[in-house]
């Protein structure tokens, strides 16, 4: 591993408290284990993007002190290079969820100390378009969800306002209807959600699909039917669902390359992001990145 040079990425905008706190968490932890640390405050909305985009071949690790924005932004500037270096996420923001596939501390100062004594492992990354997205690309429910979250709400309540949002959209909330090509075989239905997974935790929240993982090749796609969720509810529970027994409300499939057409063009989330529209082109690209995970006896 690169150990010589390393830039680190946080989001100057966190409050200057949160700031100082979370910095002399990880900074100390990253200077002794990294001979040259460059330290990079977002200010505003793509900052992280285009300190990306403009990384050079020297730095070795990218470390991001953010939440999953924040690594959305970063992904999308690392993406499109052709020498990437490794990515260490510290989970800095509400969810965090991509960092949780990783198994990495939500702790700042002990998901440093896992990190600069952890390993690089291929990850996959989804491809919408001209997009990156690295956890998930979503329309109908979990879009609206993430739009009409209240920001004072999510400031008090953290992780728990996704779910108060979606309890406010849910109501509203018609059914669309949708193409979906998956490697070539083409369904047509209706449905409230349709989701396309690459990480195994949205919202805090881990999806029990035992296939499901974040280096395989393969995307995991989720469609939900009925608007009162409780098909939903009833997944999550579960270790180890019995697919058959969510006939007509819940469906599941895996594939590398995913189509989704609407009759209308419907906002995307992408990682908590609202970035794309439908029609929407997804590619599974993979060990497209490398990450920095905990060494097995590291991981909690």
């Amino acid at each position: 591993m690169n150990r010589k040079k390393a830039m680190l990425i946080y989001n100057g905008n966190a409050g200057q408290k949160n700031v100082e706190k979370t910095l002399g968490a990880a900074v100390p932890v990253l200077s002794q284990a990294i001979d040259e640390l460059i330290v990079k405050p977002t200010r505003k909305k793509r900052d992280a993007f285009e300190f990306c985009r403009k990384i050079g071949e020297d730095i070795g690790q990218l470390f991001i002190l953010g939440g999953d924005g924040t690594v959305h932004e970063c992904i999308n500037g690392i993406s499109q290079l052709q020498t990437k270096p490794d990515i260490g996420i510290l989970p800095g923001g509400t969810c965090n969820d991509f960092s949780r596939a990783l198994r990495i501390p939500q702790n700042i100062e002990k998901a440093a100390e896992a990190l600069v004594n952890g390993k690089p492992v291929p990850v996959d990354v989804l491809k919408a378009n001209d997009h990156y997205c690295l956890n998930f690309w979503g329309i109908g429910l979990i879009t609206e969800a993430s739009t009409h979250i209240n920001q004072t709400e999510k400031a008090l309540l953290g992780r728990i306002s996704y779910f108060t949002s979606a309890l406010r959209t849910i109501s509203n909330l018609e059914p669309f209807s949708f193409r979906l090509s998956i490697d070539g075989e083409e369904f047509t239905d209706e449905a409230v959600m349709v989701v396309v997974l690459n990480g195994p935790f949205i919202g805090t929240n881990k999806i029990p699909l035992p296939q499901l993982s974040i280096n395989d090749g393969k995307a995991d796609i989720l469609v939900c039917r009925n608007t009162n969720l409780a098909a939903l509810k009833e997944l999550f529970a579960m270790d180890d669902p019995e697919w058959d027994s969510f006939a007509g409300e819940l469906s599941y499939y895996q594939g590398q390359t995913v189509e989704v057409e609407t009759a209308l063009p419907m906002e995307a989330d992408t990682d908590g992001e609202i970035c794309t529209k439908t029609p929407a082109s997804i590619e599974v690209l993979n060990g497209h990145l490398r990450m920095l995970a905990p060494l097995e006896k590291e991981k909690s």
